[in-house]
């Protein structure tokens, strides 16, 4: 399957999150990414976003969220496994760090997870 043809999926209720909380894990400075294998596999790849009040208000958090989105769609296409499911945690540093800071971060994390 080529890049172009992976389908991101949405991680949307409480209960996928906490599944995926079980799973693996890689903490970076910028960003902290956790993998779990899909309880039913299917070709595609499941991506939730989450930033809690503690690192700002929801202007600081939606910034958070919209980096680490665009991250995703770049990177896990490319470094992803299909039939797992990844959520993204946004750090206090994640809004303010450098794009190249945070791509490096996720890029090692998404290649550790592999």
């Amino acid at each position: 399957m080529a890049n172009n043809e992976i389908k991101l999926g949405k991680l949307k209720q409480r209960s996928e999150f906490l599944y995926v909380k079980d799973g693996r894990y890689q903490a970076r400075p910028g960003v902290v990414i956790q993998m779990r294998a899909q309880p039913d596999p299917c070709e595609t790849i499941n991506v939730g976003f989450t930033a809690t009040k503690k690192i700002g208000n929801a202007v600081v958090r939606n910034r958070c969220k919209r980096r680490m989105r665009a991250l995703a769609r770049e990177l896990l296409p490319r470094h992803g496994k299909l039939g797992h499911d990844y959520v993204f945690i946004a750090r206090a540093s994640t809004a303010k760090a450098p794009w190249p800071d945070l791509h490096k971060d996720v890029e090692k994390a998404l290649l550790r997870l592999t």
